[in-house]
């Protein structure tokens, strides 16, 4: 009984050092990725599609942008690439229908991150239809084409489908990206497996990891 005691303590520790060196560079469902239920359909073709759930008020979005962006650059025509402003309260609305606007303008790489730098550097709240306008027209869109864009039955049509798909992958915290409509990871869950604090910085860093191998394995997933 007690060699049987000692080899269940044996396991049991082994299991729990095997927890604790968890690395991005090996990662593992349910720590640093999230599997989900049911794949979600997607519409990249062979590419693979990669779609970050953010918020322009979220600081934690603002601060990954620029890193998600070079990331994006740097995997080409590897995947297919799309954002998803997710909805929170009536405060975010604004901003969730800017988003929007840009897109249907066609007007987004050029001002998405001017948006970031508005809210997280200008300090612009952005959180009334008249405040997102003014920052609009000062920002040299003319106001008029804007404002009957951001009020279009297209731009609601395409909150509308934001806040289902935002329902559909179980989001309920941003940053978070999607990997070939099954798997989720963020800059938080890529350094779950680890004792140790590190910097946003690093977490951030951790997410691409944890983003290539999910990539290559919805990749695979594809064959």
């Amino acid at each position: 009984m007690r060699l049987l005691r000692r080899l269940l303590i044996a396991c049991a520790l082994l299991g729990f050092v095997s927890a604790t060196v968890a690395s991005p560079n090996a990662p593992t469902a349910g720590v640093e990725y999230l599997v989900l239920p049911a794949a979600q359909p997607t519409d990249a073709g062979d590419k693979v599609e990669v779609t970050e759930f953010f918020a322009y008020y979220c600081p934690h979005c603002n601060a990954f942008e620029p890193v998600l962006a070079a990331w994006v650059k740097k995997q080409g025509a590897n995947i297919v690439f799309k954002r998803v402003h997710v909805t929170r309260d009536m405060n975010v609305l604004p901003q969730q229908r800017l988003f929007y606007t840009l897109e249907a303008l066609g007007l987004l790489e050029q001002y998405h991150a001017k948006v970031f730098a508005a809210m997280h550097e200008s300090r612009l709240p952005l959180n009334t239809d008249e405040a997102v306008f003014d920052w609009a027209s000062k920002a040299g869109i003319d106001r008029a084409r804007f404002i009957d864009t951001y009020r279009s039955y297209g731009v609601q049509a395409r909150m509308y489908q934001a806040n289902a798909k935002m329902q559909a992958y179980g989001i309920n915290q941003w940053p978070m990206v999607a990997v070939g409509g099954r798997y989720l990871t963020s800059p938080y869950h890529a350094h779950l497996g680890q004792t140790e604090p590190v910097a946003e910085s690093q977490m951030q860093q951790e997410a691409l990891q944890v983003m290539d191998y999910l990539v290559a394995r919805a990749k695979a997933d594809k064959k």
